[in-house]
């Protein structure tokens, strides 16, 4: 009995293909959201490390307030990009289960009609044999009447 091909294939491998790819997006993603966040608090560390002088000069005072403004600036502009990067981060990861769903979808598919591939094949061996069985049966006929009675 010839196999029916699963018509999808080409869909299904296109999908897997489709599901990898968004794999390997999130898990970058991931890991430049991870990144982002560590340097995030690497700056906002440096910065609630940093102390003035107890005694300055004005212009040194007004250095130290700058560098410390700058500081504080670029840390939050860390935090900013550290959060926007983790956003990012969970739509890819949104995007990779989309992916995984429609793949899981075809793999059904491709499950039930395997699955009624086998049902046909066994009905078929079923028939085959049920028709040797009363075909032999038809062919065996007693030769007397009383070849069945004894």
């Amino acid at each position: 009995m010839k196999r029916a091909a699963f018509r999808l294939q080409p869909v299904l491998e296109l999908r897997r293909t489709q599901e990898r790819t968004a794999a390997l997006a999130a898990a970058e993603a991931a890991n430049a959201a991870a990144d982002a966040d560590r340097r995030a608090r690497d700056r906002e560390t440096a910065l609630a490390g940093s102390v003035m002088p107890p005694t300055q000069t004005a212009g040194a005072f007004l250095a130290t307030m700058t560098l410390l403004r700058l500081a504080a600036d670029d840390a939050s502009a860390a935090r900013s990009m550290a959060t926007a990067s983790a956003e990012q981060a969970e739509l890819v990861r949104a995007q990779w289960t989309a992916a995984a769903q429609r793949t899981k979808g075809l793999e059904r598919l491709r499950e039930r009609h395997l699955e009624a591939e086998r049902r046909a094949e066994a009905a078929a061996e079923e028939r085959a044999v049920d028709d040797l069985v009363t075909g032999r049966a038809g062919r065996a006929k007693p030769e007397g009447d009383d070849a069945w009675t004894e």
